[in-house]
């Protein structure tokens, strides 16, 4: 069986998604273009069909809320917000990216001062 460099890509970016989207929305109050858009410029390339289901499932949990707002050029938008829960949650994903982060640095520093 041959692995496929995208389909690993593409698992690594799914796993720190939910750390990116809480990260987007703890900065401030966001529509989900918005969010698609910040997510974009950081290579993280979502569609709404991913972005929508994640939403759903973190305010679900409690992590984030939504008002509705008035738009200027249709229907009133979804803006979402991070909730006290979802900033301590927030937190402890961070710690663990920082975590991950340096065990990923170590062995790659490991693997190198191997190889001379």
């Amino acid at each position: 069986m041959e692995l496929k460099i995208e389909n690993t890509k593409a698992q690594m970016r799914k796993g720190v998604l939910e750390l990116c989207v809480l990260a987007i929305i703890a900065k401030e109050e966001a529509y989900p273009t918005d969010i698609i858009n910040k997510l974009k410029e950081s290579k993280l390339i979502v569609v709404e069909g991913t972005l929508y289901p994640l939403l759903n499932r973190l305010k679900d949990a409690d992590l984030l809320q939504y008002t509705w707002k008035e738009s200027k050029s249709g229907p009133p938008r979804k803006y979402y917000q991070i909730t006290t829960h979802g900033n301590e949650f927030l937190s402890g994903l961070r710690e663990t990216w920082e975590e991950l982060n340096h065990a990923v640095n170590q062995s790659q520093n490991n693997t190198k001062s191997n190889k001379k």
